[in-house]
């Protein structure tokens, strides 16, 4: 059933909180200081105060138009942690101070199969955190903003272990590789998983694998990240992928591989490295249709998969899963004035390997 869009009178009843944002007004992508409207707290709502926001690379495509589905001005972020405020009248799980998170979406149709399944993320009527449209006909706008209003469904606790600024990414970061390893049978305890890329999605899967009790080889195009990915995350082996004779030795030695890579490289190498019956596993978004001789697929009955973030149960597990392990991600914190220089240094990967903005000490509604 499609959302019922609310009269103009409505949405300004509604939406009557202030919140301190940076926005993106154009296609340039320059965030800039902006004061925006929250809803006030419905009966199912949460409310939070944001403390830490991630920075994700999807941020940076959304800012910049790159996806060609802006709606300006855009308020970026969906890795957001903070605290609870207030809770509407219906609200059972949360209360004011509870540790809380927000990911990639804030709501969905929460009646259809999918939903009725725990896997929101691909509901029809999903909501994204910002550039979305909302239930009341509003623009959602996200984490990079003082305050947020969301409902309970999709707000998870953080474990008292889990630190607020490291744990942060984890709501995109860490469901975007943990849910393919959970419902792909890549968490079994001594299995082989191949992690292509070492950034903000790889790091983080490194390190779930190593908690699951895995074998993990980390294959990167840059010889300078071994040291990093053996000593420092804990990876079992590094290959470099432009190195014949390393790709050869691995070959048919892996269970699975997560591609982490959204630049457009060749697939079919890495197919290669995997057993029978091998699954390669997209989270990485290239902006160039893949390229795969069938011959690849189907000698060794390997699968070619895709996977975009995860549900709300698979979502807290995650969190309360990683706080158990103490996976958290690797973190560079930044105030909010940084936040552009933050963009230019994470378009040239420049980043080991998350930004997260440091949004409850530094920034402020404008007077």
């Amino acid at each position: 059933m499609a959302p019922t869009v609310a009269s103009e009178a409505a949405k300004q009843q509604q939406h009557t909180g202030k919140a301190a944002a940076l926005a993106a007004r154009d296609a340039s992508g320059h965030l800039a200081p902006l004061t925006i409207t929250r809803r006030s707290t419905g009966d199912d709502d949460v409310a939070i105060k944001i403390l830490y926001c991630g920075i994700c690379h999807s941020d940076l495509h959304n800012i910049k138009n790159e996806w060609h589905n802006a709606m300006y001005p855009v308020v970026p972020g969906h890795e957001i942690a903070g605290v609870v405020t207030e809770v509407g009248k219906n609200v059972t799980k949360f209360k004011p101070g509870d540790r809380v998170g927000v990911g990639c979406m804030v709501n969905s149709c929460q009646s259809c199969a999918t939903c009725d399944e725990g896997f929101e993320n691909h509901c029809p009527g999903l909501i994204f955190t910002y550039n979305s449209m909302d239930l009341d006909g509003t623009v959602t706008y996200g984490g990079y903003s003082s305050n947020v209003v969301v409902h309970e469904r999709f707000v998870v606790r953080f474990p008292d272990a889990m630190p607020l600024d490291q744990g942060a990414p984890l709501l995109c970061a860490g469901i975007t590789v943990y849910s393919p390893m959970k419902h792909h049978g890549l968490n079994v305890p001594g299995k082989h998983v191949g992690v292509v890329g070492l950034g903000g999605l790889g790091h983080v899967a490194v390190k779930f694998a190593k908690a699951f009790g895995m074998k993990v080889t980390v294959i990167s195009s840059s010889p300078a990240k071994k040291q990093e990915a053996m000593e420092r995350l804990g990876a079992d082996a590094f290959i470099v992928s432009k190195n014949e004779d390393e790709m050869k030795a691995a070959a048919a030695t892996m269970d699975g591989i997560i591609n982490t890579v959204s630049a457009n490289i060749p697939v079919a190498p890495y197919m290669g490295l995997m057993k029978p019956y091998g699954k390669m596993i997209m989270v990485g978004l290239p902006d160039k249709p893949l390229e795969i001789p069938p011959f690849n697929l189907v000698m060794g009955s390997k699968t070619l998969a895709g996977s975009c973030i995860g549900g709300m149960r698979d979502t807290q597990e995650m969190l309360d899963v990683a706080a158990k392990h103490g996976v958290t991600a690797d973190i560079e914190v930044v105030g909010a004035d940084y936040v552009n220089t933050a963009m230019e240094r994470l378009a040239k990967a420049d980043v080991r390997y998350r930004f997260v903005i440091d949004i409850g000490n530094t920034l402020k509604i404008s007077e």
